[in-house]
Order: C-alpha cells, then sequence, then structure tokens
C-alpha cells in the first residue's frame, strides 16, 4: 500500500470519529485532522510522481 494511500485511511477514520463525536468541537477537531490528512495524501502523491505540479499563469 502506497504511503498516500495509508494517509488517506487515516483521513477516513478521523471522518467516523467525527460522525461519532461528543460535541461540536471535537467534531470540528476531527474533521479539522481528516483535511490535514487528505492534504499530506495529496502531497505523497505529488511527490511520487502521481499528480502533476500545479501550473502557473504567466501574469501580462
Amino acid at each position: 500500500m502506497k504511503e498516500a494511500d495509508h494517509f488517506r485511511e487515516n483521513a477516513d477514520n478521523c471522518l467516523h470519529l467525527a460522525e461519532r463525536a461528543d460535541g461540536e468541537p471535537a467534531f470540528r477537531r476531527y474533521m479539522r485532522m481528516a483535511q490535514g490528512w487528505r492534504a499530506l495524501a495529496l502531497q505523497q502523491d505529488w511527490l511520487d510522481g502521481e499528480i502533476p505540479p500545479v501550473e502557473r499563469k504567466e501574469v501580462a
């Protein structure tokens, strides 16, 4: 399993924890953690050459 897939699995676990969270602060915390894991997965995909880098538009 690729490292990015492990990160996505962690994100999914955080989403499940968010669904069962007791109260809004815990829910938001788990959602932020899930977003962080998803961002790490995307970055790892980029580092592994799975997705292209962001193209920059030239300013005229």
